[in-house]
């Protein structure tokens, strides 16, 4: 059978999958509809809150970035796993003693202002809407490749999936359907690592696999890859840096603290039934998590050196200079995989000496020796993201393992997304209409309400997948650093300074959101779009000490800590009534939910 058959009937039967479990546990009420009515087992709940956080990032992309990054490429890897290590211990059980849906509830009540929540709402779908247009992104890379249409019908068709499970099920619909999708990721992911593993070092598991020697010498992987790409003019695989060490540090921070403040990802603890099952679920969510995140660094490793093995065939032999007339790959005896991935747009090639042959390195590199060898430039550019749904394809695998990366990097991507169009959907259905503007309104018009947000929010989350400012990890990275910057540390002064008044809570999330957009639409335009970027203004790129947009969201996080403290200074203490339930909220015994509602 075919390849693009075999994906057909496997991607067809895991979305088929999906739906049914969404029909079957579709939403009824308010409760279920938002937070599937608290009765999720924690071990269920950390499966799906993995597949709810493994995104198109982390499956497509990610191992992509460190594919190109090297060690750098770490930070991903630390700042999202170590942001989750807050969360269980920072966030999570106080938030799901506080026991209401959203975080904007928790907002608006524990700062005594509708006019906070409404802050808490703008960041949230701020926040939100830039990292679904990286989950819209991996569909696009998806859907391109392997069912043979276009990036923009690849969108569409992955809008219209979402639309039914998302909008039908609920939370409740979501977290079962999303235990489905984990299991579809995970296998996808760690058997074609098992099968390169074996191939390239005879180790079967990659995490090991990734220090050991390869099959038929005494030189380890890294070894190997780290002498190939120094001689082709990169810097070393095992410690080249993005930028400066304190752009690596201050973007590990932002990603740590924009895990702990992604509210797709806090509202996942208010389904569960009691406060020590968040930490349960935590727990468990870390663990299925580190299966894939263990398995990334080898994966990227070894996808790196079959590219260049591909496009330099002198590798396999050892004995070949790589510059020789020779080592490169012929372009007219390049293999299918490259073909078909040129047919999306995401892999070019462009012969610019005319010898008919590929050559693949750092042209920026100083070095006389690749001018002196005719190379006039480098003539292969590889997407980040398609170097995950790529591997198999490069290591020619058999088209099932093929076919099942295809399902697992659309669950991974569909995954996140439902639960980001939830969070979208809550935020303006319960928390500006219910709570706000429309009191009276009733359980049934509140969830009529949510479900036309959330296909509200489907329809421009695609349009901005369309054209999106960076590749998948890239444009959810910018997503981390505005949560960061906004939802983080107004959740961290609302649970552990019972002195924050609403002032300070509103200056900071305003201040912390606007200097981290100002700084990243300096660098991607306004609301993303090209043309409207203004660099000059802010001195050039990455101008403030060296850190790249990505990473901002540490500094916005500053700022918006440091302007609250000081308006909390100078404005009204925070009432005392509002002082006790702090207190009460810190202490997580039991599942009693907090009495919020004299604060307003």
């Amino acid at each position: 059978m075919d390849l693009q058959t075999i994906t057909y009937l496997v991607v067809g039967a895991t979305f088929a999958l999906y739906i049914g479990i969404a029909i079957w546990a579709r939403a009824g009420s308010t409760s279920e509809f938002y937070v599937a009515g608290g009765s999720i087992h924690p071990v269920l709940n950390g499966m799906a809150t993995g597949a709810d956080w493994m995104s198109a990032a982390s499956f497509i992309s990610m191992a992509g970035l460190i594919s190109n990054m090297g060690y750098g490429g770490g930070l991903f890897l630390m700042g999202w796993t170590g942001g989750y290590v807050l969360l269980a211990m920072l966030l999570a059980p106080y938030l799901r003693k506080f026991g209401k849906y959203t975080v904007p509830q928790f907002v608006g009540d524990r700062f005594y202002s509708k006019g906070a929540s409404s802050v808490a709402v703008i960041c949230l779908i701020t926040a939100s809407v830039t990292y679904i247009i990286g989950q819209m992104t991996g569909v696009g890379v998806a859907f391109s490749r392997f069912l043979g249409v276009s990036n923009a019908t690849g969108i569409f068709v992955g809008m219209g999936i979402v639309f039914i499970y998302a909008v039908f099920g609920g939370m409740k619909g979501i977290t079962y359907t999303q235990v489905a999708q984990y299991c579809v990721l995970i296998v996808a992911y760690t058997i074609p690592a098992i099968f390169i593993s074996l191939q390239l070092t005879g180790n079967p598991i990659p995490q090991l696999g990734l220090g050991s020697d390869m099959v038929g010498s005494n030189v380890a992987l890294l070894t190997k890859l780290n002498q190939i790409v120094v001689d082709l003019g990169f810097g070393k695989y095992t410690t080249s840096l993005p930028g400066s060490k304190l752009n690596m540090f201050v973007y590990t921070v932002s990603l740590m603290i924009g895990t702990a403040g992604l509210p797709h990802v806090i509202i996942r603890f208010f389904t569960v039934p009691k406060v020590k099952d968040a930490r349960s679920s935590a727990g468990w969510a870390l663990v299925f998590i580190a299966i894939l995140y263990t398995t990334a660094p080898a994966v990227a490793a070894m996808a790196k050196m079959n590219l260049l093995r591909t496009v330099h065939p002198g590798i396999v032999a050892g004995t070949i200079d790589l510059l020789a007339p020779d080592a490169q790959l012929k372009y007219d005896e390049r293999p299918d995989w490259m073909k078909r991935w040129e047919v999306t747009g995401l892999l070019k090639f462009e012969d610019k000496n005319n010898d008919g042959r590929i050559q693949y390195y750092n042209d920026k590199s100083k070095d006389p020796k690749f001018a002196a060898a005719g190379w006039a430039g480098n003539e292969l550019t590889v997407n980040a993201d398609i170097i995950v749904l790529a591997n198999p394809e490069i290591a020619l695998l058999p088209n099932w393992v093929i076919a099942l990366v295809a399902a697992g990097g659309l669950a991974a991507a569909l995954s996140t997304a439902a639960g980001l169009l939830l969070a979208i959907s809550s935020a303006i259905s319960h928390d500006l209409l219910k709570d706000m503007w429309m009191p009276d309104l009733s359980e049934k018009g509140e969830l009529m309400a949510g479900k036309i947000a959330m296909a509200g929010s489907i329809v421009v989350a695609g349009w901005l997948g369309l054209n999106p400012p960076g590749f998948a990890a890239g444009t959810v990275a910018l997503a981390f650093g505005i949560a960061a910057s906004t939802i983080f540390p107004v959740l961290m002064m609302g649970i552990f300074n019972k002195e924050m008044n609403k002032q300070g809570a509103i200056a900071g999330m305003l201040s912390g959101l606007f200097v981290t957009l100002f700084y990243v639409f300096a660098h991607k335009g306004l609301f993303f779009i090209k043309g409207t970027d203004y660099l000059n203004l802010i001195g050039g790129a990455n101008s403030f000490f060296g850190i790249t947009p990505e990473a901002f969201g540490t500094i916005g996080a500053l700022v918006n800590f440091g302007v609250a403290w000081i308006v909390k200074k100078v404005t009204p203490p925070c009432p005392e009534h509002i002082t006790h339930m702090v207190e009460s909220v810190r202490i997580p015994r039991g599942a009693k939910a907090v009495d919020g509602s004299r604060a307003h």
